[in-house]
């Protein structure tokens, strides 16, 4: 980084970490004993739509590299998703399955492409919750949709997210510039 780019305000770029999807399990953890969420058994992978014999090839690979089903769905803003399912209480084997995802796309030449991956919870009070890794910036923050009668209307329960993000800073890296908290509204695994 120059000096121009400091004046400027630029920074360099966080070189994605996918090892930090590892933390995912003991978060987990923490967030069964001090909130009652649950991890549900899904996740998925977030990426921008690859045309072609290219985004077949993607989806054979990770298939026979998942040895489970993996389903594909296109979003109504033409992301491609992956969703992985596994049993909840295997929340290991889920994020071994998002991290091969991730690598594989990343060894391929996709890495631009990927933008997140995330991990549903549950509580007894049928509140839905993820955790989201943004891949360009290494960094999670969690994502909870409003549930009750309007839930259709896409509204966030922010004072959730906010308790979520303090109980897990000592387990996960926290993206601490909120505004970069985007809505994953329907993503597969929520």
């Amino acid at each position: 980084m120059g000096f121009l780019d400091t004046i400027l305000g630029r920074s360099k770029p966080v070189r994605p970490d996918l090892d930090r999807l590892f933390a995912l399990p003991s978060a987990a953890v923490t967030l069964q004993a001090a909130a009652g969420f649950r991890p549900t058994g899904l996740g998925s992978v977030c990426f921008a739509s690859v045309e072609g014999g290219a985004f077949r090839g993607i989806q054979e690979e990770v298939r026979g590299l998942l040895g489970s089903p993996a389903e594909f769905s296109q979003d109504e803003y033409g992301y491609t998703w992956m969703l992985a399912r596994h049993a909840p209480e295997d929340t290991a084997g889920l994020v071994n399955d998002l991290h091969a995802v991730n690598s594989s796309l990343e060894s391929a030449g996709f890495g631009p492409q990927l933008l997140c991956s995330l991990m549903g919870f549950q509580d007894d009070r049928d509140r839905s919750l993820a955790l989201v890794y943004l891949y360009k910036r290494g960094t999670f923050y969690p994502f909870a949709p409003q549930t009750g009668p309007d839930k259709a209307a896409e509204k966030r329960d922010n004072p959730l997210e906010l308790e979520v993000r303090a109980m897990l800073g000592d387990d996960l890296e926290i993206e601490q510039d909120v505004s970069r908290w985007f809505p994953v509204w329907g993503a597969p695994g929520l």
